[in-house]
This record gives structure tokens, sequence and C-alpha cells, in this order.
């Protein structure tokens, strides 16, 4: 069966009326045709057996002037005597032909006599010839007197007539099927992270608009939320500042130079956590989606390594082109890839942009993660002993919004063995 709900729906309605049709043309064809072909074939080779008889009763009339007369007017039947040479040979039949069948037969059982048969082509006349005694018997009947002929009629208007349906039938139902195909791809957008279509609306049956309004509602609720997390930290971030700004103020107007220093440092620590915490919730949810160059990305952390006299090694495959929130991409594989050259000499990408999925593979020969903790270091604020994660200035925020950036793009970042020794990252993102 087709995976597509039109394709699906196009045969639930095709289906029936093809089997219906071909139960009817079979009903209609094994009784309605050949019985009225049967009869009509009967009754003509009835009509030819009286002309024999008549003949051979009345043998005076040696012209047949009469009986072409009677035959002409009576019976609808041109006949003539031919000299008594042979039959022509037997023509090849078509592969269905009902009235070579049926008028044979009939020849064989009332007249039973050498006879010829001439029904192949397109002409409105059939050829019949019958060796009499001394002579041949040649009559042109109508083929519409010997063969249900309107059956042609029959199966164009079914025929016609279920296509008429059909496309008719199509066309409504690709309206019925475009609304839920719009919700679709406004849900597929949401999740990416992309701007909801701005031609989705809730339209076709009463379920669907439902299905939209249900779709609408959540995304405004999911939004108003993520809008009223954002505002509050904001907040928070900014009286926390401001408190800040003060410690600083009063550490240079007092206390010998050791204390300021190491005051200066704690409110130093401070910012960067009261930062990263405001990066962590807000996650980027103001920005558009719009293309980004992973091939140029890359090359400026290659750049970067350089300078860190680290190696990294790039390769990609397929286009370069994507379509994310490029401020958030670009964090993303930052926090990544400088985890990696943190902790490992030798770190290896590999980006891979095909079949509608962009994967990532970020490879180091670091001291890794071991495999039950690797879980855990994508929980906010989690930092491990000897983890990879652990520095003087960190949060243990970095895997955290990675993985949130990653899922607000419809994707994921996994954690596994690398075959470098040292751990490996693997992002996977619809693109």
């Amino acid at each position: 069966m087709p995976k597509r709900l039109y394709a699906r729906s196009l045969i639930i309605v095709i289906a029936p009326m093809i089997l219906l049709q071909s139960v009817i043309a079979f009903v209609f064809m094994e009784r309605h045709w050949q019985t009225v072909t049967e009869r009509l074939s009967t009754a003509v080779t009835r009509d030819i057996a009286a002309i024999i008889d008549m003949i051979e009763t009345w043998p005076q009339d040696r012209d047949l002037a009469e009986v072409a007369r009677i035959a002409q007017e009576r019976l609808q039947l041109k006949i003539d005597l031919l000299p008594p040479d042979p039959l022509p040979s037997p023509g090849s039949k078509p592969f269905f032909s009902i009235l070579d069948y049926s008028l044979g037969q009939q020849i064989t059982r009332q007249i039973n006599r050498p006879f010829w048969l001439d029904t192949v082509g397109d002409s409105s006349i059939v050829e019949i010839r019958i060796r009499l005694d001394d002579k041949v018997l040649r009559v042109f009947a109508r083929r519409s007197h010997t063969y249900a002929s309107n059956t042609h009629i029959f199966l164009l208007w079914m025929v016609g007539t279920s296509l008429v349906l059909i496309a008719i039938a199509v066309a409504f139902l690709r309206n019925q099927i475009r609304p839920i195909l719009n919700l679709a791809e406004a849900a597929e957008s949401f999740g990416k992270g992309r701007p909801m279509p701005s031609n989705f609306k809730p339209r076709g049956a009463d379920e669907v608009r439902r299905a939209g309004l249900a779709f609408i509602q959540m995304r405004e609720r999911i939004e108003r939320q993520i809008e009223q997390r954002t505002a509050m930290l904001s907040g928070v971030s900014h009286d926390l500042r401001t408190i800040l700004t003060r410690f600083k103020l009063q550490l240079a107007l007092g206390g010998s130079k050791a204390d300021r220093d190491a005051l200066n440092q704690d409110v130093d620590d401070m910012q960067s956590m009261l930062e990263g915490y405001l990066a962590f919730a807000r996650g980027e949810t103001g920005e558009s989606a719009v293309s980004f160059d992973l091939a140029g990305f890359l090359e400026k952390q290659v750049e970067e390594a350089r300078l860190r006299k680290r190696q990294l090694r790039t390769s990609l495959t397929g286009d370069p082109e994507i379509t994310v929130k490029p401020n958030a991409f670009s964090r993303l594989l930052s926090n990544l890839i400088g985890n990696a050259l943190r902790y490992a000499k030798t770190v290896e990408v590999d980006a891979t942009h095909a079949g509608g999925v962009l994967l990532i593979v970020v490879d180091d020969d670091g001291p890794g993660i071991p495999p039950d903790k690797r879980e855990e270091v994508f929980k906010p604020f989690v930092r491990l002993d000897d983890a990879r994660n652990q520095d003087s200035g960190g949060t243990g925020l970095g895997l955290s919004i990675a993985r949130d950036i990653a899922r607000s793009h419809g994707g994921d970042i996994a954690l596994e063995d690398s075959p470098l020794g040292g751990l490996r990252a693997v992002i996977s993102i619809p693109a």
C-alpha cells in the first residue's frame, strides 16, 4: 500500500469503482451481449435456411429473381448464386470473435453444409457462402442483424462516465488533502525552528480545522512560555548586573590590591556564569532561519585550530548551503569543536548533507567521557570531575546549550566512542 494519504484515498475511491465496473462488464458481456448475439445469429441463419429450402423446392426459378426479391424486401438479405468453385480458405480470426463462433455454430446446426464466413474488419456487411449441390449461395447480411453492435457504446459510456467521476473525485479529494499537507508543513517548520508558512490557515473538514487550531494554540502557548522565561531571566540578569556593578565600584574605592584582585575575579566569574545562564534560557529564540554557508564556517574553524596549534581536518559532502539559525548553529558547532580542540590534539569533522538531512560527526583523540556519563553531561549545570567540559570558566552549560540548539532545529546530538580513541559527537539535523 502507498504511504501517502492522498494515494490511499485515491485507491479507496477508485478501487470500488473499478471492481463494480468489472463485475457489470462481465455480467453484461457474459449474459446480455452473448445472448443477444446468439439470438441474432440464430434468426439470420434461420432466414438463410428458408432461402435454401425455397431454392431447392422451386428449382424452375433458375435466375432466383423472385427468391432474391423476397430475401431483399422481406429478410433484408442480398443473395446470388456463384459457380461451384471451391470455397475460399478460412482466414485468420480475431482473438475475441463471438460473432464467428455464434454464427458458425448456428449454420452448422441448422443448415449443416460446407460454408465460409467473412466477418473480419470494420465493414457493416457480413459475407456468407454456403455450398449447395451444384452451386454456391452467397449471402450478404448486415452486421447489425447478426451481432449486438451497440456493446462498444455501453462500454464507452461506462468508461467515460467513470473517468469524469474520477476526475471530479480527484479534484475534491485534493482540496481535502491540501489542508492536511499544509498542517504537516507548518508543524515541520515549527519543529525545525523556522517561521510558520504565511499562508497557513485552518481549512478543510471540521476535524482538520480542529487539528489546525489546536496546533496554532499549542505553538502560541510554547512561544508565550519561552518569551515569559526569557523576559524573567532578562529581568533577573539586569538586577544581578546592577549588583555586580556596585561590587566593582566598591572594590575600586577601597581595600588592598590583593583583596581587590580576588574579589574582581569572583565578580568576573559571576558575570560569566550569568551570561551563560541567560544564553541557555534564551536559546536564540528570536533568530530566524536563513541560508548558512557550512563550508565557510568549517574553514574558519580550521584557521582557529591552527592558531591554537591543534590539528583539525574537515570534510563536506553535498550542498554546503543549509537553512538554519546562523548564530545559534554557529554556537552549536563552536561548542562541540572548541570542546574537542581543548582536550584533544587531533580533531576530525565530517559533514554530509544529503536526503534532506545534515549529519555532522566530530571525532577526537582526547580522554573522552565514560559511557554511563554521556547523557548526564547534557543536563544543565552538570560538570564531571574529570570531564572534558571542566575548566576554570565553565558553567556546565556547553553541551546543554548545544543539544538545546540542535533540538530547536528538529535534530539531536549523540555521544559515542570515536575511532580516534576519544569521543565522537554526532549531530543530526533536518536541513
